[in-house]
């Protein structure tokens, strides 16, 4: 079967969005904290800087560029982290206006993975001060009917949304928030049953439910249900994926080499494909350094791991080591023997958390060039 290659996609680069004006003013994106990193220690590599500009996200022309490099390095499917709470969609302009509105989006296909996270107020955060929860990642039955309703009506039924086995792909990223909106996993079992009932009475063949996992929580609020392949088989996923390495693989020095990290990930790989029955997506993660999300003047080092975003960081992520991470990722994929060669990309945009493929000032297009030497060597089937 032929690989698919898949690339997250953090939408909050774009003017305009109603919950980011109110609190933090007009105008206000993420490109702000990319603007005003610094470095915070000898040695570190900051800012990181865009090669093409702070482009707005929701104009047309520009995802038409970022449709453009995507599927010209190998990618074929965007997966947008996307927002909703009981109060309605967050960051959802990227897609709904720049990528639908894209002159040339039947290049590549695109999903979604519901990014059911508390959201907490650190576009900066301070060392110390307290982590203000914003939205809640817990929602009631009825704003999960309408998440399902938006998905049936208005995105499945796109001939660009990405399918397995003609059933459209939704992923969820946090289960215990899930499990905690409906009270049980009977309840939610129930729920998905009838996200899947809704798919079908639309004419569709079904639904494909993915579930990211994690051993290693990572933003605040976040944490990691027990028995999850028990868990997951009972509730009925179809597959689990990753979102990120550092959500597996503990980093054992202030600035760890990326190496490491890597040698870390394909152990719990390993581990996955032991202990769950169902099929796991593998990911390949470009970096990591979060410090942009920090209030630069705090006084900080990594060696003092105050917790996200005041974290560790991972070092010596060349396009280089990249490629050969993908290489031995894909390759290991390849030949096991899961009927789906899937395997995802932390992350095209995730600049304020160091791992993204867009061109940047430091090494050009060098990480998309990664991605398409090892897409054209592996090959797609």
């Amino acid at each position: 079967m032929a690989l698919d290659i898949g690339c997250y996609y953090f939408p909050n680069y774009h003017t305009g969005d109603p919950r980011n004006e109110n609190v933090h003013g007009p105008g206000w994106n993420e490109w702000e904290l990319v603007k005003s990193a610094t470095p915070r220690f000898p040695g570190h590599h900051q800012p990181n800087l865009p090669l093409r500009g702070f482009l707005d996200e929701r104009l047309p022309e520009v995802m038409t560029e970022n449709i453009n490099l995507a599927s010209s390095h190998g990618i074929n499917t965007f997966i947008f982290d996307w927002y909703y709470y009981n109060d309605g969609p967050f960051l959802n302009r990227a897609l709904e206006e720049g990528f639908f509105g894209a002159d040339n989006a039947g290049k590549l296909k695109f999903c979604t993975m519901w990014a059911n996270h508390d959201w907490v107020d650190i576009h900066p955060c301070t060392r110390f001060g307290g982590r203000t929860l914003l939205y809640p990642g817990k929602v009631t039955r009825e704003t999960f009917e309408k998440i399902a309703r938006i998905h049936v009506e208005n995105y499945f039924s796109r001939p660009d949304y990405y399918t397995i086995d003609g059933k459209p792909y939704f992923s969820f990223y946090e289960l215990n928030k899930l499990l905690a909106s409906f009270g049980s996993a009977a309840e939610t079992k129930r729920a998905l049953e009838d996200f899947r009932s809704a798919c079908k009475s639309a004419g569709l063949p079904g639904l494909h439910l993915n579930c990211v996992v994690w051993t290693k929580a990572i933003l605040p609020g976040e944490s990691k249900p027990r028995n999850l392949p028990e868990l997951l088989a009972e509730l009925g996923f179809d597959s689990i994926t990753s979102y990120v390495w550092k959500h597996h693989v503990g980093f054992s020095k202030n600035e760890t080499p990326f190496d490491e990290i890597l040698a870390g990930y394909l152990q719990y790989w390993d581990s996955v494909l032991k202990e769950y029955q169902i099929e796991y997506f593998p990911n390949v993660s470009m970096g990591w350094d979060s410090s942009p999300r920090t209030v630069q003047t705090e006084i900080w080092g990594p060696e003092w791991d105050l917790g996200y975003p005041f974290t560790r960081i991972i070092t010596g992520n060349t396009p280089e080591r990249f490629e050969n991470a993908m290489r031995i990722v894909a390759e290991k994929l390849m030949k096991l023997p899961q009927k789906h060669k899937i395997m995802n990309i932390n992350s095209w945009n995730e600049w304020t958390e160091g791992s993204y493929l867009e061109p940047d000032l430091r090494y050009g297009f060098g990480y998309l060039d990664a991605v398409k030497k090892v897409a054209e060597s592996v090959g797609r089937g």
